[in-house]
């Protein structure tokens, strides 16, 4: 239920957060299951939260089991269609949970599902694809040996940067995996062993390779031209945008900074607090502004600012 309620202002939050958005196929997001969406994981949360807001059916996420240790947020994110994962560094009596969380996705594709799984593991914010953990194989395969007709599709997520707002995004599909790709005699460690390689084989097309310090190939693979004519149209929009934002974005961001920037979870937790307490923020202007002014300027507030704000993303500087 809640995740229904909040794909919608999701949906509109995206398009603030991204200033332009380059997907391979964007036929892929009307997908049916059952299907598994194998990613690399370079941001968080946040690469969850992208992928759930464009596909148009319901995507399920394997997600790092300790963020479930407490009654409230396990509630909060099983609503969000979260499931929780552990890793050995997670203690290694929490391993057995896995089994359940596998039951869960396999019943998911029973009934035509999508899940997301990080082929990765962990998160790290970085141009580069890391070794394929085996979830990912032991996932795939238990699922044909049940006579699942599942499709395996390669997700490379790739974004402009980690740390500033407004950014463009690559979302790189491959062709999809099944258990036809395979040879069936194998046994199940090199059926494994050959579902990696060929995952990875097709991850490695998708996700892009560049050194942290090689601005010029980021401004390359990443950089927008805009319009003369849009930047001149959106000038005084996003002067404007910027004046009326700044209050709310910048002590957020500084928070984030300082709490998260060393654990690669900076950008997912600042985009996460202005998720939450920007609409808050916008509710309650509207409101003063319909009080005092009229109902009408109230409305015009609630439509205008949002629009300067993502007058200011599209002519931010990109590097």
């Amino acid at each position: 239920m809640l995740y229904t309620l909040l794909k919608i202002p999701a949906w509109f939050a995206f398009r603030i957060y991204c200033r332009k958005l380059l997907v391979n196929n964007r036929e892929v997001f009307n997908s049916n299951g059952p299907l598994l969406l194998a990613a690399n994981h370079p941001n968080s949360f946040l690469d969850a939260i992208t992928l759930a807001t464009l596909f148009k059916n319901p995507v399920h996420s394997l997600t790092r089991g300790d963020v479930f240790a407490k009654g409230f947020f396990k509630n909060i994110l099983t609503s969000l269609n979260m499931i929780p994962v552990y890793r050995i560094s997670e203690g290694a009596e929490n391993l057995g949970h896995n089994y359940k969380a596998f039951d869960q996705c396999r019943e998911i594709f029973k009934q035509n599902g999508i899940v997301l799984i990080f082929s990765e593991g962990g998160c790290i914010n970085e141009w580069h694809l890391r070794p394929l953990r085996k979830g990912t194989a032991r996932l795939a395969i238990s699922a044909w040996q049940e006579g699942i007709p599942l499709r395996v599709l390669p997700v490379g997520i790739n974004y402009q940067s980690f740390s500033s707002f407004g950014k463009n995004i690559q979302l790189n599909f491959g062709q999809p995996i099944t258990e036809k790709d395979f040879d069936a005699g194998c046994t199940h460690g090199k059926s494994m062993g050959d579902f990696n390689i060929k995952l990875r084989g097709q991850l490695e097309q998708l996700v892009l390779e560049i050194d942290r310090k090689d601005r010029a190939t980021l401004e390359q693979k990443f950089k927008v031209r805009q319009h003369p004519l849009k930047k001149g149209l959106l000038l005084l929009p996003a002067i404007l945008g910027w004046f009326f934002h700044a209050v709310l974005y910048l002590p957020l961001r500084n928070y984030a900074w300082k709490k998260f920037a060393k654990n690669d979870h900076f950008d997912s937790v600042l985009v996460g607090l202005l998720f939450l307490i920007y609409p808050l923020l916008l509710l309650l202007i509207s409101t003063l502004v319909s009080i005092f002014g009229g109902i009408w300027p109230g409305i015009l507030v609630f439509a205008a600012l949002p629009f300067c704000a993502w007058s200011y993303v599209q002519l931010k500087r990109q590097f």
